[in-house]
C-alpha cells in the first residue's frame, strides 16, 4: 500500500509541474514589479529602445538580440550604465533567458533613477520561440540558443539548444 501511495504522490508531482505555464515560473521568481514588454512588442519597428542583455558572457556569445548591449548579471555595475546611458527616460529592456535574472538588473536601473525600463516577458527563449533573429558574437545570426541550465531549457522551443558545459546533464 505504501508502495502505490509513492508512486500515485510521484506522478501527481510530475504532472502538476508539468503543467507549470510561464506565467507560473515568472511569478514564482518575481515580483512584477517592473514591466514586462513582449517579443512581439519589441520587434515592432517603432519601438526604440536600448537593449541589455543581462545574462554571462558564454551566453551572450552563443547568441544575443540584435545591437543588444552586454551587460552581465553576476558582475553587473550601474555606474558603466551610467556612463552609456545618460537620460534617465529613455526606453530600457533589459533581458536574460526567461526574464528573471532581467527583473533583477531591472529592479537596480530604477533604484539609479532610470523610469522607464522594460523586461522582456521569458527572455530570449521567448524570443527565440517567437522566430524572431538571434547573433552570435561574430554578429551572424545564428539558431543556437545557451540555455543556462538544462532545467531551464524546457522553456525554449525553437533553435538549437547549446548547454552550459559544466552541466551534468547534457
Amino acid at each position: 500500500m505504501k508502495l502505490l501511495l509513492f508512486f500515485t504522490s510521484v506522478l501527481l508531482f510530475t504532472q502538476l509541474q508539468a503543467q507549470e505555464t510561464l506565467d507560473d515560473l515568472l511569478n514564482k521568481y518575481n515580483n512584477n514589479k517592473i514591466p514586462y514588454i513582449t517579443a512581439q512588442e519589441l520587434a515592432t519597428p517603432k519601438i526604440k529602445a536600448i537593449l541589455l542583455d543581462a545574462r554571462e558572457a558564454n551566453e551572450y556569445k552563443v547568441s544575443h538580440l540584435k545591437d543588444a548591449v552586454f551587460v552581465g548579471y553576476d558582475h553587473f555595475k550601474v555606474k558603466n550604465i551610467k556612463k552609456q546611458i545618460q537620460k534617465k527616460d529613455t526606453l530600457i529592456v533589459v533581458y536574460c533567458s526567461l526574464g528573471i535574472r532581467s527583473e533583477t538588473i531591472s529592479h537596480k536601473l530604477k533604484k539609479a533613477g532610470y523610469t522607464n525600463v522594460k523586461n522582456l516577458y521569458g527572455g530570449i527563449f521567448e524570443w527565440k520561440n517567437n522566430g524572431f533573429s538571434v547573433y552570435n558574437e561574430k554578429e551572424k545570426a545564428t539558431d543556437s540558443i545557451h540555455t543556462f541550465s538544462y532545467e531551464w531549457s524546457k522553456w525554449l522551443k525553437a533553435g538549437k539548444k547549446v548547454y552550459p558545459k559544466n552541466n551534468i546533464n547534457e
